[in-house]
């Protein structure tokens, strides 16, 4: 991915007198406790907390507390991913009590929740950079997400409160702050003893925060929207401004806009608006015009267009903000699928929670993007944020890398407190152009029902007042009965989860309904295992296990590919993830096995099936499985080849088994007896060899190999480095079953954040200086500090020889 890919992911002060500070540094955290008052640091000790405004408050939010025992930490955070396993109390749930079975295990058995009290609650404290330069400033908090329940003080008062662990909120600071030099004080207290989904949701607050200074009349946050379609050669574009004025007398503002192209020059500059402000007031200016010329946003190129908003009291520059958007057009067609720029293109995505291996859910930018770039490199080209909203900064990666976007709701609902997150994300989603569906939820009890039309209707109706421009979807639990009431009468294109061999009669029974596979195969697969072995959790790669409810990937993509109609699906899931351990929802499994790539995001053999029918013009063949069998001498071994050339030839130590055609979007398959030795896959193309793949009988163990994905980092506190650990014999070759343990130590201007290997069994520490391999590999995250300099990681394991990778920290782009 280009350097551009993490561009907005951190934003930076625009010139003028706005001021952003994003707060990563500086946090001290301890656990408080949720049934015991005095470990709660007095929370709730007087019944008026809430009654008089910093009254009696906890002591823990003022300035003057000792919090020199806390621990030092870096937002964003996830506590709970520290946080040590649990088996279950009690007798488990029969075998066939398997909805009991996997609300049991929905969290991966992490110990947080109303059984643990004591690890369910968290404290945040931080100072804030406030000073007498302040004074008639707006300040406020920007939090993208905090899991879950959260109340926000400052210098002791409550100023805020928000329910939703994914819902972005806004609290402003400005009436009490102190700015006469004294401290002020920011504390943060989570409660994270309820969840709101059936996986690991983690805890904390796991997303950005940004403390905001403006001028008294501002842009207020969100307040800009860029509407932007292809109109000939040229581009439509409708432009709508908030502008807040909280003076204490009226002013007399002139609003000046200008939109930039993707290579930073001037494309249009829209005429002044003169406006005449009342105190206390937020007016909107709208806009239209037409760029004779215009840059399209693609999956291929996503070219991103800036609109820069000034707002001046006569020759003073009170506020400038920078909005990023994209000129592009989404349709989706009942007959043809769906359309991007009035190209056909079908949608290869996949379906996916925030958590990674070592990190939980604070996963830093680079490391989402990082992910992205799995996917692309497979061929996705869409992402499904399941089953809630996304953070801001992976949907700045997608507007930056092409990765198209549908936004899940997390909540299938109207009260108040679900239609005002419904606002915030949308508000502040809308101008990304990776996002081209809104989906009002995910297999929704009601979803059949009248009162799951009127719920979806008005989510559709409140979206379509915020943003006319993009669909509304719903994941449906598709089966052959119930599917032709409730919310499917009003969504704009039906999302079917699963049963796909059903979706061909959908469309024949509703032709006018445009189709997605919101969920699509679900294979489950260990990664490395190609024999079941159910007492140990572990699953054969081979493409043929799922569960009743689900399909292989070569059961579901040929119809999807094979169909103009079907504009497209997003497998379960591009990630293993936390949680929702299946096929075993048991102790010890504390993670699903439905991923694409573990939870290391190391593929699994079916990466290399997607990947040949993904990207059909790069020819590629990846034969399965690795050839250590001992014991197994003469036996038949079960060998298979993805690929996308025109035929295979298998070769057995020397020997060829002849050449195969290969069907399209399928595999091909021999029995070998086993032989120590190597096999090869040839592909042939034209009957020319295109590509090929070897396995080889591996010695024992030798040695340590690290290969990190990128050498060059910014020094800025936030890169990062994804570190792909190896167990190699002495010839190099990976040895298939290695689990030695390995230690790291790392020298020079960085930390090591996590650590992981994808099995989904393991009960080890994802931050610690050390991990077990599992089926020969491991993985390490560093991270940069703030300082430039020489970064070297070393991993040593009890016999083997060791292996060092050297890093460097540069002085962050735009620092001196």
């Amino acid at each position: 991915m280009p350097a551009c890919a993490l561009a907005g992911t951190a934003p930076a002060d625009a010139p003028g007198p706005r001021e952003r500070v994003r707060l990563a540094d500086g946090w001290r955290f301890h656990l408080g406790h949720a049934a015991d008052l005095e470990r709660d640091f007095g929370f709730g000790r007087f019944q008026r907390t809430f009654a008089k405004v910093q009254e009696d408050a906890p002591p823990a939010t003022l300035p003057g507390f000792d919090d020199s025992d806390w621990a030092a930490v870096r937002v964003p955070h996830d506590w709970a991913v520290a946080l040590p396993f649990a088996h279950p109390e009690g007798p488990l749930p029969a075998p066939a009590d398997r909805n009991i079975k996997d609300r049991v295990a929905a969290h991966g058995f992490k110990a947080i929740g109303r059984e643990y009290p004591e690890n369910s609650v968290g404290w945040y404290r931080r100072a804030l950079p406030i000073g007498p330069a302040d004074r008639d400033r707006r300040i406020w908090l920007e939090f993208d997400g905090v899991f879950r329940d959260c109340l926000v003080f400052v210098n002791g008062c409550i100023v805020g409160e928000n329910a939703s662990g994914y819902a972005p909120f806004r609290v402003d600071l400005t009436d009490f702050l102190d700015y006469d030099g004294g401290a002020n004080m920011l504390t943060v207290r989570v409660d994270a003893s309820l969840g709101e989904g059936w996986f690991y949701e983690g805890a904390g607050i796991y997303r950005h925060v940004d403390l905001v200074k403006t001028a008294a009349t501002h842009v207020p946050q969100w307040g800009t929207v860029v509407r932007a379609e292809p109109d000939g050669g040229g581009a439509a574009v409708h432009v709508a401004t908030d502008i807040a004025h909280h003076g204490t007398s009226p002013a007399r503002i002139r609003l000046k806009r200008t939109i930039l192209t993707p290579d930073g020059m001037e494309a249009a500059r829209l005429p002044d608006d003169l406006l005449a402000l009342d105190p206390a007031t937020t007016v909107t200016r709208t806009a239209d015009l037409r760029l004779a010329s215009a840059q399209l946003w693609s999956i291929e190129a996503p070219r991103l267009y800036r609109l820069v908003t000034e707002l001046w009291d006569d020759s003073r520059l009170l506020d400038r903000t920078e909005t990023r958007f994209g000129i592009r057009s989404i349709r989706f067609d009942a007959d043809k699928g769906f359309f991007l720029n009035g190209e056909p293109v079908k949608l290869l995505g996949t379906c996916n929670h925030q958590d990674h291996a070592g990190v939980g859910t604070a996963i830093p930018d680079r490391l989402n993007a990082w992910r992205v770039e799995q996917l692309q490199a497979m061929g996705s080209n869409a992402w499904r944020s399941s089953h809630n909203p996304p953070s801001e900064a992976l949907l700045d990666i997608c507007d930056a890398s092409g990765m198209l976007m549908i936004v899940e709701l997390r909540r299938n609902t109207t009260d108040p407190e679900a239609l005002d997150e419904l606002d915030r994300i949308v508000r502040r989603d809308r101008n990304h152009p990776s996002v081209i569906l809104w989906s009002a939820g995910n297999e929704e009890p009601q979803q059949g029902t009248d009162r799951g039309k009127r719920i979806t209707a008005e989510i559709k109706r409140r979206i379509a007042a915020l943003d006319p421009t993009r669909p509304l979807t719903q994941a449906f639990y598709f089966e052959d009965k119930g599917y032709h009431t409730g919310a499917w009468d009003v969504v704009n294109v039906a999302g079917l989860n699963y049963r796909t061999d059903q979706a061909e009669a959908f469309h024949r029974q509703f032709p006018h309904l445009p189709i997605i596979g919101t969920e699509t195969a679900s294979t489950v697969a260990t990664r490395g295992v190609y024999e079941n072995d159910a007492a140990k959790h572990l699953v054969r790669a081979y493409d043929t296990e799922y569960p009743f409810w689900a399909s292989t990937a070569e059961q579901w993509w040929p119809i999807a590919a094979e169909s103009p109609w079907f504009a497209g699906g997003f497998v379960w899931t591009g990630f293993n993830y936390r949680g929702e351990p299946t096929p075993y929802p048991e102790w010890p499994s504390v993670s699903s096995q439905f991923g694409i790539l573990d939870l290391c995001g190391f593929p699994k053999d079916n990466y290399w099936y997607y990947r040949a029918w993904w990207r059909p013009r790069e020819p590629m063949v990846h034969l399965l499985p690795h050839w250590n069998w001992e014991g197994r001498e003469g036996q038949p071994i079960e060998v298979w080849a993805h690929g996308n050339c025109e035929e295979v030839e298998l070769i057995v130590n020397g020997c060829s088994q002849g050449r195969k055609p290969m069907p399209r979007n399928r595999h091909l398959a021999w029995s070998v007896p086993y032989a120590p030795g190597r096999i090869e896959a040839r592909g042939y193309s034209g009957g020319r060899m295109a590509a090929h793949d070897v396995r080889e009988t591996s010695g024992p163990s030798a040695a340590l190999r690290l290969i990190p994905n990128r050498s060059r980092l910014d020094a800025d506190g936030r890169d990062v480095a994804m570190i792909r650990v190896e167990v190699v014999d002495q010839a190099g070759r990976v040895v298939p079953r290695a689990d030695a343990l390995i230690h790291f130590g790392l020298e020079g201007p960085a930390r090591l954040i996590g650590v992981g290997n994808g099995n989904p069994n393991s009960h080890e520490a994802d931050q610690a200086p050390r991990r077990q391999a599992f089926n020969g590999l491991a993985q390490a995250i560093v991270q940069t500090e703030e300082a430039p300099g020489p970064i070297r990681l070393t991993a040593t394991a009890e016999g083997l020889r060791g292996a060092t990778t050297a890093l460097i920290a540069l002085p962050a782009r735009g620092k001196a």
